[in-house]
Protein backbone atom coordinates (compact mmCIF):
# COMPACT_ATOMS: atom_id res chain seq x y z
CA UNK A 1 0.00 0.00 0.00
CA UNK A 2 2.85 2.60 1.10
CA UNK A 3 0.81 5.48 2.27
CA UNK A 4 -2.43 4.45 4.11
CA UNK A 5 -5.79 6.56 3.29
CA UNK A 6 -7.77 8.39 6.39
CA UNK A 7 -10.11 10.08 3.72
CA UNK A 8 -12.39 8.53 1.54
CA UNK A 9 -13.06 10.74 -1.94
CA UNK A 10 -12.35 11.42 -5.79
CA UNK A 11 -8.88 12.89 -5.05
CA UNK A 12 -6.56 10.35 -4.64
CA UNK A 13 -4.53 8.61 -7.05
CA UNK A 14 -5.59 4.48 -7.06
CA UNK A 15 -2.80 2.26 -5.68
CA UNK A 16 -4.02 -0.50 -8.27
CA UNK A 17 -5.99 -0.83 -10.86
CA UNK A 18 -8.14 -4.38 -11.09
CA UNK A 19 -10.97 -5.77 -13.89
CA UNK A 20 -13.91 -7.19 -12.85
CA UNK A 21 -13.70 -10.59 -11.16
CA UNK A 22 -10.25 -10.04 -9.92
CA UNK A 23 -8.55 -10.80 -6.99
CA UNK A 24 -7.33 -8.78 -4.33
CA UNK A 25 -5.07 -9.22 -1.08
CA UNK A 26 -4.47 -6.49 1.09
CA UNK A 27 -2.37 -6.10 3.90
CA UNK A 28 -4.33 -3.89 6.34
CA UNK A 29 -3.21 -1.90 9.23
CA UNK A 30 -5.31 -1.92 12.78
CA UNK A 31 -7.08 1.31 13.26
CA UNK A 32 -4.14 3.05 14.91
CA UNK A 33 -1.58 1.91 12.69
CA UNK A 34 0.56 0.05 14.93
CA UNK A 35 1.07 2.82 16.96
CA UNK A 36 -0.14 1.16 20.20
CA UNK A 37 2.11 -1.41 20.92
CA UNK A 38 1.80 -2.22 24.48
CA UNK A 39 -0.61 -1.84 27.60
CA UNK A 40 1.50 0.63 29.17
CA UNK A 41 0.73 2.80 26.02
CA UNK A 42 -1.29 6.23 26.80
CA UNK A 43 -3.41 6.54 23.76
CA UNK A 44 -3.95 10.38 23.77
CA UNK A 45 0.36 10.53 23.65
CA UNK A 46 0.15 8.15 20.30
CA UNK A 47 -2.64 8.86 18.48
CA UNK A 48 -3.32 12.18 16.21
CA UNK A 49 -7.06 12.84 15.22
CA UNK A 50 -8.42 12.24 12.52
CA UNK A 51 -5.64 10.44 11.69
CA UNK A 52 -7.48 6.74 12.50
CA UNK A 53 -8.54 3.86 10.52
CA UNK A 54 -6.00 3.95 7.54
CA UNK A 55 -7.83 2.05 4.55
CA UNK A 56 -5.88 0.26 1.64
CA UNK A 57 -6.74 2.22 -1.58
CA UNK A 58 -8.48 3.80 -3.36
CA UNK A 59 -8.67 0.39 -5.80
CA UNK A 60 -9.47 1.42 -9.11
CA UNK A 61 -12.22 -0.74 -10.72
CA UNK A 62 -11.92 -0.69 -15.38
CA UNK A 63 -15.64 -0.14 -16.27
CA UNK A 64 -17.29 0.82 -13.31
CA UNK A 65 -19.35 3.57 -14.10
CA UNK A 66 -22.13 5.88 -11.88
CA UNK A 67 -25.03 4.03 -11.25
CA UNK A 68 -23.35 0.68 -11.36
CA UNK A 69 -22.88 -1.48 -8.31
CA UNK A 70 -19.55 -2.68 -6.86
CA UNK A 71 -19.87 -6.40 -5.39
CA UNK A 72 -16.95 -7.07 -3.06
CA UNK A 73 -16.88 -11.27 -1.84
CA UNK A 74 -15.23 -11.34 1.37
CA UNK A 75 -12.94 -14.56 0.84
CA UNK A 76 -10.80 -14.20 4.06
CA UNK A 77 -9.34 -12.36 6.71
CA UNK A 78 -6.12 -13.69 8.32
CA UNK A 79 -4.41 -11.65 11.42
CA UNK A 80 -1.04 -11.06 10.59
CA UNK A 81 2.18 -9.41 12.66
CA UNK A 82 3.70 -10.31 15.89
CA UNK A 83 1.56 -11.40 18.99
CA UNK A 84 -0.33 -10.02 20.52
CA UNK A 85 -1.76 -8.40 17.36
CA UNK A 86 -5.23 -7.75 19.06
CA UNK A 87 -5.79 -4.13 20.42
CA UNK A 88 -8.55 -2.40 22.13
CA UNK A 89 -8.36 0.81 24.20
CA UNK A 90 -10.42 3.41 26.26
CA UNK A 91 -9.96 6.68 24.31
CA UNK A 92 -10.73 10.10 26.25
CA UNK A 93 -14.33 11.78 24.94
CA UNK A 94 -14.51 8.58 23.01
CA UNK A 95 -17.68 5.69 23.16
CA UNK A 96 -21.07 4.65 24.10
CA UNK A 97 -21.47 5.37 27.50
CA UNK A 98 -19.27 8.31 27.92
CA UNK A 99 -19.35 11.99 26.87
CA UNK A 100 -18.14 12.84 23.70
CA UNK A 101 -17.65 16.11 21.47
CA UNK A 102 -21.56 15.35 19.92
CA UNK A 103 -22.53 14.31 23.45
CA UNK A 104 -20.78 17.24 25.53
CA UNK A 105 -20.39 16.42 29.66
CA UNK A 106 -18.71 17.93 31.86
CA UNK A 107 -17.67 14.96 33.27
CA UNK A 108 -13.81 14.04 33.39
CA UNK A 109 -13.36 11.63 30.88
CA UNK A 110 -12.31 8.19 32.05
CA UNK A 111 -8.71 6.80 32.70
CA UNK A 112 -7.31 5.40 29.39
CA UNK A 113 -6.63 1.55 29.45
CA UNK A 114 -4.98 -0.37 26.76
CA UNK A 115 -5.63 -3.96 26.47
CA UNK A 116 -3.53 -6.60 24.27
CA UNK A 117 -4.77 -9.82 23.03
CA UNK A 118 -3.20 -13.08 21.43
CA UNK A 119 -5.58 -13.65 18.42
CA UNK A 120 -5.21 -16.59 16.23
CA UNK A 121 -7.55 -18.58 14.33
CA UNK A 122 -8.37 -20.65 17.07
CA UNK A 123 -9.33 -17.83 19.49
CA UNK A 124 -9.24 -14.66 20.69
CA UNK A 125 -7.23 -14.78 24.51
CA UNK A 126 -9.79 -11.85 26.08
CA UNK A 127 -8.21 -12.95 29.90
CA UNK A 128 -6.91 -16.05 31.58
CA UNK A 129 -10.72 -17.92 31.59
CA UNK A 130 -12.02 -16.19 28.69
CA UNK A 131 -11.60 -17.14 25.05
CA UNK A 132 -13.76 -15.18 22.33
CA UNK A 133 -14.13 -16.92 18.71
CA UNK A 134 -12.10 -15.49 16.03
CA UNK A 135 -15.35 -13.83 13.90
CA UNK A 136 -13.19 -11.34 12.11
CA UNK A 137 -14.85 -8.75 9.80
CA UNK A 138 -14.15 -5.66 7.79
CA UNK A 139 -14.53 -2.42 9.88
CA UNK A 140 -14.22 -0.34 7.14
CA UNK A 141 -15.22 -1.10 3.58
CA UNK A 142 -16.79 1.28 0.71
CA UNK A 143 -16.29 3.58 -2.67
CA UNK A 144 -14.99 6.89 -2.87
CA UNK A 145 -18.13 9.02 -2.94
CA UNK A 146 -18.70 11.68 -6.08
CA UNK A 147 -17.19 15.19 -4.79
CA UNK A 148 -16.90 14.83 -0.86
CA UNK A 149 -13.70 13.49 0.94
CA UNK A 150 -14.75 12.53 4.16
CA UNK A 151 -12.88 11.13 6.59
CA UNK A 152 -12.48 7.06 7.21
CA UNK A 153 -14.23 7.15 10.83
CA UNK A 154 -17.32 8.23 9.03
CA UNK A 155 -20.39 5.63 7.35
CA UNK A 156 -22.55 6.82 4.97
CA UNK A 157 -24.24 5.87 1.40
CA UNK A 158 -20.72 4.82 0.14
CA UNK A 159 -20.14 2.66 3.09
CA UNK A 160 -17.34 3.44 5.25
CA UNK A 161 -16.60 2.83 9.01
CA UNK A 162 -19.70 0.72 9.05
CA UNK A 163 -18.39 -1.79 11.14
CA UNK A 164 -20.85 -3.92 10.85
CA UNK A 165 -19.72 -7.49 12.19
CA UNK A 166 -21.79 -9.06 9.13
CA UNK A 167 -18.97 -7.90 6.54
CA UNK A 168 -16.84 -11.02 6.99
CA UNK A 169 -16.01 -14.00 5.10
CA UNK A 170 -18.71 -15.71 2.95
CA UNK A 171 -20.48 -12.61 2.73
CA UNK A 172 -20.90 -10.28 -0.67
CA UNK A 173 -20.94 -6.32 -0.36
CA UNK A 174 -22.79 -4.55 -2.82
CA UNK A 175 -21.87 -0.37 -3.50
CA UNK A 176 -23.18 1.89 -5.07
CA UNK A 177 -20.57 2.49 -8.02
CA UNK A 178 -20.90 7.25 -7.21
CA UNK A 179 -17.87 8.09 -10.18
CA UNK A 180 -15.34 6.49 -12.74
CA UNK A 181 -13.63 3.38 -11.60
CA UNK A 182 -15.46 3.26 -8.42
CA UNK A 183 -12.07 3.57 -6.31
CA UNK A 184 -12.66 0.97 -3.72
CA UNK A 185 -11.16 1.10 -0.12
CA UNK A 186 -11.06 -1.12 2.88
CA UNK A 187 -9.48 -1.54 6.08
CA UNK A 188 -10.28 -1.58 10.47
CA UNK A 189 -10.32 -5.28 10.30
CA UNK A 190 -11.96 -6.52 13.56
CA UNK A 191 -10.99 -9.57 15.18
CA UNK A 192 -14.33 -9.91 16.82
CA UNK A 193 -16.51 -7.50 18.05
CA UNK A 194 -20.32 -6.76 20.14
CA UNK A 195 -23.20 -5.25 18.76
CA UNK A 196 -22.29 -1.19 18.80
CA UNK A 197 -18.97 -1.57 19.21
CA UNK A 198 -19.89 0.02 22.56
CA UNK A 199 -16.53 1.58 23.92
CA UNK A 200 -15.73 2.56 20.57
CA UNK A 201 -12.86 0.31 19.99
CA UNK A 202 -13.22 -3.46 18.99
CA UNK A 203 -10.69 -5.88 18.46
CA UNK A 204 -8.47 -4.35 16.22
CA UNK A 205 -6.00 -6.05 14.05
CA UNK A 206 -3.85 -5.68 11.37
CA UNK A 207 -4.58 -8.57 8.63
CA UNK A 208 -4.37 -10.26 4.94
CA UNK A 209 -7.54 -9.68 3.73
CA UNK A 210 -8.53 -11.42 0.76
CA UNK A 211 -11.75 -10.06 -1.64
CA UNK A 212 -13.10 -10.74 -5.13
CA UNK A 213 -14.30 -7.45 -6.74
CA UNK A 214 -16.96 -7.70 -9.14
CA UNK A 215 -19.60 -5.38 -11.14
CA UNK A 216 -22.96 -5.32 -11.82
CA UNK A 217 -24.37 -3.08 -14.73
CA UNK A 218 -27.96 -1.61 -14.92
CA UNK A 219 -28.84 -2.68 -10.88
CA UNK A 220 -28.69 0.87 -8.74
CA UNK A 221 -28.88 1.16 -5.71
CA UNK A 222 -29.11 4.04 -2.89
CA UNK A 223 -27.48 2.35 -0.15
CA UNK A 224 -24.87 -0.46 0.78
CA UNK A 225 -26.53 -4.20 1.06
CA UNK A 226 -25.47 -7.41 1.55
CA UNK A 227 -25.63 -10.88 1.08
CA UNK A 228 -25.02 -14.20 2.68
CA UNK A 229 -25.85 -17.43 2.79
CA UNK A 230 -29.00 -17.40 5.00
CA UNK A 231 -30.23 -13.21 4.42
CA UNK A 232 -30.11 -10.26 2.52
CA UNK A 233 -29.65 -7.19 4.34
CA UNK A 234 -29.78 -2.99 3.50
CA UNK A 235 -27.23 -0.80 5.71
CA UNK A 236 -28.51 2.72 6.63
CA UNK A 237 -25.96 5.07 8.91
CA UNK A 238 -27.23 8.37 10.36
CA UNK A 239 -28.07 9.90 13.58
CA UNK A 240 -29.92 9.51 15.86
CA UNK A 241 -30.31 6.04 15.48
CA UNK A 242 -33.48 5.39 14.28
CA UNK A 243 -32.96 7.21 11.58
CA UNK A 244 -30.18 4.31 10.70
CA UNK A 245 -32.62 1.69 11.26
CA UNK A 246 -35.72 3.55 9.04
CA UNK A 247 -32.71 3.97 6.20
CA UNK A 248 -32.02 0.01 6.00
CA UNK A 249 -35.66 -0.92 6.57
CA UNK A 250 -36.96 1.65 3.63
CA UNK A 251 -34.14 0.06 1.43
CA UNK A 252 -34.64 -3.00 2.14
CA UNK A 253 -38.68 -2.99 1.49
CA UNK A 254 -37.73 -0.85 -2.05
CA UNK A 255 -35.18 -4.67 -2.86
CA UNK A 256 -37.90 -6.98 -1.80
CA UNK A 257 -40.37 -4.81 -4.25
CA UNK A 258 -37.94 -4.58 -7.06
CA UNK A 259 -36.22 -7.42 -7.16
CA UNK A 260 -38.62 -10.50 -5.44
CA UNK A 261 -41.85 -9.65 -6.59
CA UNK A 262 -43.20 -8.19 -3.43
CA UNK A 263 -46.04 -5.34 -3.27
CA UNK A 264 -45.41 -3.03 -1.29
CA UNK A 265 -47.16 -3.45 1.77
CA UNK A 266 -46.50 -6.63 1.57
CA UNK A 267 -43.25 -6.24 2.32
CA UNK A 268 -43.90 -3.86 5.20
CA UNK A 269 -45.65 -6.58 6.35
CA UNK A 270 -43.52 -9.26 6.18
CA UNK A 271 -40.73 -6.82 7.82
CA UNK A 272 -42.59 -5.91 10.95
CA UNK A 273 -42.95 -9.32 11.79
CA UNK A 274 -39.63 -11.02 10.59
CA UNK A 275 -37.17 -8.47 10.00
CA UNK A 276 -34.29 -8.25 12.13
CA UNK A 277 -32.04 -5.22 13.06
CA UNK A 278 -28.11 -5.24 13.39
CA UNK A 279 -26.45 -2.55 15.03
CA UNK A 280 -23.32 -1.67 13.85
CA UNK A 281 -21.79 0.81 15.88
CA UNK A 282 -23.11 3.70 18.58
CA UNK A 283 -20.13 5.64 18.22
CA UNK A 284 -19.15 6.93 15.21
CA UNK A 285 -20.21 9.86 13.85
CA UNK A 286 -23.41 8.44 11.98
CA UNK A 287 -24.41 4.90 13.35
CA UNK A 288 -24.65 1.85 11.15
CA UNK A 289 -27.87 -0.70 11.25
CA UNK A 290 -28.51 -3.73 9.12
CA UNK A 291 -32.07 -4.53 8.76
CA UNK A 292 -32.50 -8.25 7.05
CA UNK A 293 -34.53 -11.06 5.94
CA UNK A 294 -33.84 -14.80 6.25
CA UNK A 295 -34.04 -15.54 2.33
CA UNK A 296 -36.24 -19.12 3.31
CA UNK A 297 -38.95 -16.43 2.99
CA UNK A 298 -38.11 -14.97 -0.06
CA UNK A 299 -39.63 -16.72 -3.16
Amino acid sequence: QGKYQYVYGPYAAPVLHIRPGDIVVAETQDAFEGAIRSESDKPSELLTFPFLNPNCGPIAVEGAERGDVLCVHIHSIEPRGPQPVGTTALIAEFGGLVGTAHTAMLNPPLPERVKKMEVTRQGIRFNEKITLPYEPFIGTLGVSPQIEAVSSLQPDYWGGNMDLPDVCPGAVVYFPVLRENAHLFLGDCHGTQGDGELCGVAVEIPSTTTVQVDLIKGWSIAWPRLENERCIMSIGSARPMEDAARIAYRDLIRWLVADYGFEESEAYFLLTQAGRVRLGNMVDPKYTLGASVLKAYLP
